[in-house]
């Protein structure tokens, strides 16, 4: 199974192990990661201004890759994926903002067919419920992680907004318990695990995303979690920062764990 993959600027760097595991998973799975080639920064954050499309275009270059190479496009970090989705979906929705894109990318060398939305994105978690399945996963597992109890922590930008994410429901996820539970783990019940971390005021306003990332980690750790996963490399920042009890790990260092295939970045 071929998938067109992108991996994201973070991942090169602050967040390598979510790469790196990610890959040897996906090779555990019978999954080949593409990765698209010449691929640029995702923009970091999609920016709503309809009249706003410079940022946007190296996604939906990645986007029309993937759509030449009849391949979904796959991503891992929560963020690049955010932007991705709804980049896709404007593409989709928005003839005015397609258009302008379009006309962008004509001026590219091959430029080739224009683009109006045709690949699907998946989230890799989407990717293991959707396309490998979670029964499979578990088939797979050689350490499972038995006895561990594990808060799974969405954030902000997995699930929102839910009509264009439609990762899972916005409100009462599950499909990061689902994982664990794959995976031979226990995932706790908690209230704060779709609440921000605080992360895009971090650097503006310090008190207010430490307050926020605490109330997350308070309430992982009063539900007895022994650890907290995430798929989004600033939420692992900015936990880990006000974090001295609680470790906070990536999913994919759990599914590598538990597949056995576990390297150092």
């Amino acid at each position: 199974m071929r998938v067109s993959y992108f991996p994201g600027c973070t991942l090169r760097t602050k967040a390598k192990e979510l790469d790196l595991q990610a890959r040897k998973c996906a090779q555990a799975l019978g999954v080949e990661l593409c990765e698209i080639e010449n691929w640029q920064c995702c923009g970091g954050v999609f920016v709503t201004a309809k009249d706003e499309v410079a940022s946007k275009l190296s996604s939906v270059r990645a986007l029309k890759a993937a759509r030449d190479a009849s391949q979904p496009l796959v991503t891992v970090c929560s963020a690049c994926h955010n932007v991705i989705k709804q980049t896709n979906h404007a593409m989709q929705t928005d003839a005015e903002f397609a258009d302008k894109v379009n006309r962008y990318m004509a001026q590219d060398k091959d430029a080739g067919e224009p683009y109006h939305g045709e690949t699907v994105v998946q989230h890799y978690l989407e990717l293991l419920r959707d396309t490998v399945g979670f029964d499979q996963v578990k088939a797979k597992v050689q350490k499972p992680l038995t006895g561990k109890k594990v808060a799974c922590y969405y954030g902000c930008l997995l699930l929102r907004p839910g009509k264009v994410m439609q990762m899972d429901d916005p409100e009462n996820p599950h499909i990061m318990e689902d994982l664990i539970r794959a995976l031979g783990g226990e995932p706790v019940v908690w209230a704060a695990r779709n609440e921000c971390c605080g992360g895009y005021v971090a650097l503006e306003n310090e008190p207010s995303a430490r307050k926020k990332s605490e109330k997350v980690l308070g309430d992982a750790q009063s539900h007895g979690a022994d650890l907290i996963v995430t798929a989004c490399p600033l939420c692992r920042y900015n936990l880990s920062k006000y974090s001295a009890d609680v470790p906070v790990v990536y999913f994919t260092e759990l599914l590598a764990q538990a597949l056995g295939v576990e390297e150092e970045a």
